[in-house]
């Protein structure tokens, strides 16, 4: 558990919980999910003590879920907001069970990129003056960001160190979905490296199993983002809710948390918008493979064909002289044999040379 005072333009780190909210700012707490159901009771209670309403029990059950979609929920005290993270997963993650998980899924697929990429759920508990976070045990996005926030220039302020809980929230889930986009070029590479080896004609590819895994594992990451773009977009929605600001800075305050929920939903649309591509470039490339493999088979046949075609006339003179006729032309002539084969040679490199013309002997496919 990590817990952080933010003041005005300055950012600082405790290690036990405080007792009272600090005059002005708020509090952020993190928790890893073990350290929440740990410490469950005592900061239900100073919930209750500093915002006058601790969390429902299905809200805590929804964050010590590690299964669960990304979804938004609200009460009249505070949002509760699960978003499924899209990261390197660490190498030693938190333990899933083993059935029927997006992580288990994602884990054993094709691509090594793919059995990296961490969905594991993230909750979020935005009171008015303190914000719960709810993660797994190796949430590196949490760490990175707590080292930012330490590090916020205070010259910066407005920049560099959020302004309420729903701010960082906000940018919290933001650098969420930027480490996916993060990933999309080694991601693309790798499904490219197949795409490549799928249309290669010296290529004997079998790894159809693990590119079967890759596009399912693909197919989960197009549900989570699903998710995860419904989800923004009901807490844009009850953003829209909230009552109307009093003053002018609390007004400039809420349009740059309008903004930033629009910016980090059309970030979300983005990784959709990729992984549909991605879907669509493994179906195209397994189409391909099979389109380049019947050209392949065609070109073998038809190269096949026409020399059955050029030793069909051979076998035609072969079988005339013999039959058991006594009295055949040529059959007893002393360079019969020689005039037979000559016959048999130019036929053969006519034809050869007439089918070689018109391409019916030509490699058409690239080596």
């Amino acid at each position: 558990m990590r817990i952080f005072q933010v003041q005005g333009s300055q950012a600082s780190e405790s290690s036990q919980l405080p007792e009272q909210l600090p005059a002005q700012g708020f509090v952020w707490i993190s928790c890893a999910r073990p350290a929440f159901e740990t410490a469950q009771s005592d900061i239900q209670a100073l919930l209750q003590k500093w915002c006058g309403m601790a969390l429902v029990d299905l809200h805590v059950s929804d964050l010590l879920n590690p299964q669960l979609p990304s979804t938004f929920d609200s009460t009249s005290q505070y949002d509760l907001l699960v978003f499924r993270r899209l990261a390197r997963s660490a190498p030693q993650a938190e333990p899933a069970p083993p059935h029927k998980t997006v992580r288990t899924l994602i884990k054993h697929s094709g691509p090594s990129i793919l059995r990296r990429i961490d969905t594991s759920p993230v909750g979020f508990a935005v009171f008015d003056r303190v914000l719960l976070t709810v993660h797994p045990s190796d949430c590196v996005v949490r760490d990175a960001y707590a080292s930012r926030l330490l590090a916020a220039d205070p010259v910066g302020a407005r920049g560099g160190v959020p302004t309420s809980p729903a701010d960082m929230m906000l940018r919290i889930v933001s650098q969420m979905v930027d480490g996916f986009l993060e990933l999309r070029r080694e991601l693309s590479h790798q499904l490219d490296h197949w795409q490549t080896e799928l249309l290669s004609p010296r290529s004997r590819f079998n790894n159809w199993g693990a590119l079967l895994e890759a596009r399912l594992s693909l197919h989960q990451l197009d549900e989570i983002c699903e998710d995860q773009r419904a989800s923004m977009q009901e807490w844009i929605d009850a953003l829209a809710t909230w009552p109307s600001a009093a003053n002018a800075p609390d007004a400039l305050e809420r349009e740059l948390l309008r903004v930033r929920s629009r910016d980090v939903l059309e970030h979300i649309e983005r990784v959709v918008s990729h992984v549909h591509r991605l879907e669509h470039n493994a179906e195209a490339a397994v189409q391909m493979h099979f389109s380049a493999q019947g050209h392949r088979t065609n070109d073998i046949m038809r190269t096949l064909t026409a020399l059955t075609a050029i030793f069909l006339p051979l076998n035609l003179i072969a079988g005339i002289f013999g039959m058991n006729f006594e009295f055949i032309p040529f059959l007893h002539l002393q360079n019969g044999f020689w005039w037979a084969l000559g016959a048999m040679v130019t036929i053969a490199a006519l034809l050869g040379a007439l089918f070689w013309r018109k391409r019916y002997l030509a490699r058409t496919g690239s080596p």
